[in-house]
């Protein structure tokens, strides 16, 4: 596993360079990054005043105040980055003006962090102009969900955001290295989401010593969503010119992950397990920077009542292989290859092709997630028909059409691929029934 590791560490070097920083025993190197952006920070803390958060606090603010930067600490997001926390961290940003905003948790303080830093930047007649956004939206974050909408208005008013640096603390999102803001509504259920290169980070930090502490169910959910982020990707990449980058980074990304998040299960203290879900969920990271991740992620939006993040979008993996067999037999042999020598394939895989390498592919992501005392189907996670329901409603929304265009057989939903292809799908996953999935030519 030391080979795969030091493969993904090259592969992290390439890409991010100087602007990331990451192992273990460099969160005091913290106040190097943000010096470096301005002496003035807003430092927006997931967790603030909890136990397991103190020590991590205490090492980033001795950090910055060795290099001189004056610090304001307020509370970051709740789970799922809520509507209602952008706007008060947003109204934050526009009062106190600071030079840096610093951003310390988990995916969603993070996400909510950029979502502030954007609707602190622009005024509502910026927005106007440049997105035709009606009266009642400019001055919400309604407008900026969506590909690409905080660059058009960033040129319109012609000024920058804000610098951003992100101290990540839990194995998970990639939030610290990507383009994207996942941002809920918990009035409805449902999650949108930014995707600019506008809020990229412009520099970040990761100490795997610090994930040591995390609660298992979060080292769980999150090592679940860094799979998710490489597959679906690697997915979607079939016919692609980044295929092969691809390929190469979801290959190191699923085979850390797979080999780490038992072995975490079984010693929670465990460094090299720690370490491999560290580099692992950070190759997710770079995956959905690569490309898009697809169906189970948009169906994951709709169930944040029900389910984490993480465990939604490992329920509904398996069933959107199996859907996608024909347009990703390279991937599944990939896939197949790292499940088998971990030992959740137990079926011969040489000879396989089509459906039926999907069907060992899917039953071997099942049998992972079942080895992690996850369920394996929507109806025996507590979701509802209702939610169904709100899935279909979902995918067939403008703001989310980027989700049915990363697939590897792009959906259209004014064609009724959503009712004809991904309602089956959704009601396999319901029920586990696999033969319920269409063939997808």
């Amino acid at each position: 596993m030391e080979q795969v590791m030091e493969k993904a560490r090259a592969l992290l070097k390439e890409w991010k360079g100087d602007a990331y920083t990451f192992g273990f025993e460099v969160l005091g190197k913290t106040g190097d990054i943000v010096a470096h952006h301005g002496k003035r920070a807003l430092v927006i803390v997931a967790d603030l005043g909890q136990g397991w958060m103190a020590g991590t606090l205490q090492t980033i603010t001795d950090s910055l105040r060795a290099r001189g930067v004056e610090t304001e600490i307020i509370i970051g997001a709740g789970p799922n980055a809520p509507r209602e926390d952008v706007y008060r961290l947003g109204l934050h940003v526009a009062r106190t003006r600071p030079e840096v905003i610093l951003a310390v948790g988990g995916g969603s303080t993070i996400d909510a962090a950029k979502a502030a830093n954007v609707l602190a930047a622009f005024s509502p007649e910026e927005v106007k102009k440049a997105l035709q956004a009606p009266d009642a939206l400019a001055g919400t974050i309604d407008p900026f969900f969506g590909v690409g909408n905080v660059t058009k208005v960033k040129g319109i008013a012609a000024k920058p955001l804000l610098p951003l640096a992100a101290v990540q603390t839990a194995a998970s999102s990639g939030a610290h290295l990507t383009k994207y803001s996942n941002i809920t509504d918990l009035v409805t259920g449902q999650k949108k989401l930014i995707v600019d290169e506008a809020i990229v980070p412009q520099a970040s930090l990761f100490d795997y010593k610090v994930t040591l502490g995390s609660p298992m169910d979060l080292t769980l959910d999150g090592g679940l969503d860094g799979i998710a982020h490489a597959w679906e990707v690697f997915m979607g990449a079939t016919g692609q010119a980044y295929y092969e980058k691809m390929k190469e980074v979801a290959r190191a990304c699923l085979s850390l992950i797979v080999y780490g998040l038992p072995k975490v299960k079984a010693d929670p203290r465990d460094r090299t397990a720690r370490h491999c879900l560290g580099l692992g969920t950070d190759l997710g990271g770079y995956s959905i920077m690569i490309g898009g991740t697809s169906g189970p992620h948009l169906g994951s939006f709709s169930l944040i009542d029900v389910l984490t993040h993480g465990r939604a979008c490992a329920i509904l993996n398996p069933y959107y292989t199996v859907l996608f067999a024909t347009k990703i037999q390279d991937q599944l042999g990939v896939f197949a290859e790292i499940l088998k020598e971990a030992g959740f394939i137990k079926a011969k895989t040489e000879g396989k092709k089509g459906r039926a390498l999907a069907m060992l592919v899917a039953r071997g992501m099942i049998q992972f997630s079942k080895a992690l005392g996850f369920p394996a189907t929507l109806g025996d996670a507590g979701v509802s028909k209702a939610h169904l329901k709100r899935m279909i409603a979902a995918a067939k929304d403008p703001q989310l059409k980027m989700k049915l265009q990363n697939m590897p057989t792009p959906m259209e939903a004014e064609r009724g691929d959503v009712d004809k292809l991904m309602k089956p799908t959704l009601d396999a996953a319901f029920t586990g029934d696999l033969e319920l999935i269409p063939a997808v030519a």
